[in-house]
């Protein structure tokens, strides 16, 4: 064998050699973390390419086809989705371990379809992941690594990973960024923003909304250094670039699209990219929200919000039509009195003069066609009361249910006459049993008593005599003819 054939064929296994080794790994994987009903099933078949998804319960395994078109090699990435209810949290131990803690990639999923649990879920995942991570029992030197390669990325984005002057490893970060350092890299998805034409027709929702809701995302994907992904897997928005992020970030691709923040559909910002100074400039849209407000207080769940209003509208009833009701219900009672005989002259004086004790209000008094006992209103305890003209209406009352009584029989004296109190007379053929005209009559007796109350009074004051009240049994002469 020639000198050239031998380095020919060394050229070929060095070649083969080196190949091997830059294999792409097989170790990788993702977590998806978020509630049921958020898109994460559906995110994953787009990854895939599959369409005709299952979905299942606790902890599901699924993978993604990766290949290195440049080296033609491919491989796989481990999908663990999480389900959404925290209960099955403790499956979690299956997906991450101390052992691929450093191969792990964890993706935070929303939805837009309900924008207002937005950023109570991511809370309490990252919360949950956080306490997770605790009990991994890292050696804090391996974990102080993983989160000084989180600082290093994140630097990296924009070419600023240099050590500062004293000689610190860690390079320093701007206000707000990776304050909440969990040692993993970690993209914020929100799916199903072909939603946001739907918020924008049915809750009236404005830019200035979506832009709260963006700043906000970018809040928090700044304290952990994660990137923000819009995606529509309805509308094919964002999704393969989601892919190709994801081998960049997981594999080193390489990977070339600047930030996307033009679109409010399909918003993509990297780690790295983001600070405060940036997220300020949505503010600039916003005039009716503050851009510090409580998130909750903002964007409102549009059901709880319409039961809140519905609850308000009961409760403030308006003022007339509460009066109206009111006065209706008096009239119905009153009405019902009359026909079954009962007078109304307690409604009456308690519109006049309000509620009356009711020793006021009763006496004795015989009817003459029976000679039975009913009851009476006695016109002289009547007067003392703060209105006069209660002995005038009783008086009225009275003369009425005696002529109810025995219409043939004389009418005897009224007590108001035995005091000397000035009376009205009234004709037996203008008033009858029918509830419209009694009501009628007692409209025109109101106005005629306020005039007379006064005159009642000064004539009630200045005797100087007490009036016993007559027994209904027996009248003097000169009372029977004054009747």
């Amino acid at each position: 064998m020639q000198e050239d054939d031998v380095n020919l064929w060394n050229s070929i296994l060095i070649s083969l050699k080196e190949k091997g080794r830059t294999r792409l790994p097989t170790d990788k994987a993702v977590i998806i973390i978020g509630n049921n009903q958020c898109g994460k099933t559906t995110l994953v078949g787009k990854l895939q390419g599959i369409d005709d998804l299952t979905k299942g319960i606790g902890l599901e395994y699924a993978y993604i086809d990766i290949r290195d078109d440049y080296k033609e090699d491919h491989t796989k990435l481990n999908v663990w989705v999480q389900d959404g209810n925290p209960k099955y949290s403790f499956l979690m131990k299956f997906a991450l371990s101390k052992s691929n803690f450093k191969n792990t990639l964890v993706m935070f999923v929303v939805s837009m379809k309900t924008p207002w649990n937005i950023m109570d879920q991511l809370e309490s995942w990252s919360v949950l992941l956080q306490d997770y991570i605790d009990n991994l029992e890292i050696p804090l030197e391996e974990l102080r690594e993983y989160k000084l390669k989180c600082v290093k990325n994140w630097n990296k984005y924009i070419e600023e990973n240099v050590a500062d002057k004293n000689g610190c490893l860690e390079p320093s970060l701007e206000d707000g960024v990776l304050t909440r350092n969990l040692g993993l890299d970690i993209i914020v998805i929100v799916t199903m923003t072909d939603y946001i034409s739907i918020l924008e027709k049915e809750n009236n929702y404005k830019d200035e909304h979506f832009d709260f809701i963006q700043q906000a995302l970018r809040k928090f994907c700044l304290q952990y250094g994660a990137s923000l992904f819009y995606t529509s897997a309805k509308e094919d928005k964002n999704c393969d670039l989601l892919y190709k992020f994801l081998t960049h970030k997981i594999y080193n691709f390489p990977f070339k699209t600047p930030a996307l923040i033009v679109e409010k559909d399909a918003v993509f910002i990297p780690a790295g990219w983001d600070s405060m100074k940036k997220i300020n400039i949505l503010s600039d849209n916003m005039h009716t929200i503050k851009p510090n407000d409580y998130y909750n207080s903002v964007i409102i769940n549009e059901k709880t919000k319409k039961a809140f209003a519905k609850e308000i509208e009961i409760q403030a009833e308006d003022e007339q039509i509460f009066l109206n009701k009111q006065l209706g219900l008096l009239n119905q009672t009153a009405n019902q009195q009359s026909v079954i005989g009962i007078p109304k002259q307690d409604s009456v004086m308690r519109s006049l003069t309000g509620v009356s004790k009711p020793g006021e209000r009763r006496s004795s008094l015989t009817n003459p066609g029976q000679g039975s006992p009913t009851k009476k209103i006695d016109p002289v305890k009547s007067v003392n009361t703060a209105n006069p003209g209660e002995g005038v209406l009783a008086n009225f009352f009275n003369s009425l249910l005696h002529k109810k009584s025995s219409p043939s029989s004389a009418v005897p004296k009224t007590p108001s006459e035995l005091s000397g109190s000035r009376s009205l007379s009234f004709d037996r053929t203008e008033y009858h049993t029918d509830t419209s005209d009694t009501a009628a009559e007692l409209e025109r007796l109101t106005k005629r008593t306020l005039n007379l109350s006064h005159e009642t009074s000064i004539e009630t004051n200045s005797s100087e005599t007490s009036i016993e009240e007559p027994n209904s049994e027996h009248f003097d002469d000169k009372s029977s003819s004054e009747c």
